[in-house]
């Protein structure tokens, strides 16, 4: 199973998951039950289900308040270790604050935390992200690092050189930015969705993903 953001290093961690023949059995997303949101990234159910439909792997959504997170989510690790998984996969690739939230919550429930971009280097990973064919836009900015210019723009090698003209972590992992990410490799087909009106939010710009309508 694999912890799924819709971001670009949960997408490529699960995709190298899959390419050394490992199958998901589900992707568990945190979910703001306030914002009706999924957290961190802003993808609404219906969008998620769009991802389940086109990657062939269920989505268990976890429906949380904050102060009820942690707790949650090792909930959901016991429900996936009673259905067979043996490994959670997450996209993290240097903090290690995050990487030992990520292995004590999987230890509490019995599972061996996988990080396949673990000790890469930053640049790496967003250029192997892009290599690989995936497609993603940037949907949250932080502003006091990223001109808010970047909201709605696909995330390409000449994003990245723009970014890193501003003195930015290209890869984005300290919070300079959000992606979504709609195709690739590990889609079937591309997730169609569309961009609700601009929200500012202290110092983050946000461009909220919504259900694509016809």
């Amino acid at each position: 199973m694999a912890s799924y953001s819709g971001g670009k290093d949960s997408v490529l961690a699960v995709y190298r998951a899959m390419q050394v023949g490992m199958v998901p059995l589900a992707f568990i997303i945190t979910f703001n039950i306030d914002r009706k949101r999924s957290w961190y990234h802003a993808v609404p159910e219906p969008v998620l289900e769009s991802v389940s439909e086109s990657v062939g792997v269920p989505v268990w959504l976890i429906k949380t308040s904050g102060d009820k997170y942690s707790y949650n989510f090792e909930r959901h690790l016991h429900l996936a270790k009673e259905k067979g998984a043996q490994v959670c996969v997450f996209g993290d690739i240097d903090i290690e604050g995050h990487i030992k939230w990520c292995t004590e919550r999987c230890e509490s429930a019995g599972l061996e935390a996988m990080f396949p971009l673990y000790g890469c280097s930053r640049e790496a990973v967003v250029n192997d992200f892009i290599d690989s064919g995936f497609t993603a836009h940037f949907t949250i900015i932080d502003t006091d690092r990223v001109n808010g210019d970047f909201l709605g723009r696909q995330l390409t090698k000449k994003a990245l050189l723009d970014i890193e003209a501003q003195g930015a972590d290209i890869c984005g992992e300290n919070g300079e930015y959000h992606t979504f990410v709609s195709d690739g490799p590990i889609f079937s087909k591309p997730v169609e969705f569309a961009f609700g009106e601009m929200i500012t939010e202290e110092k983050r710009v946000i461009l909220p993903i919504a259900a694509h309508t016809s």
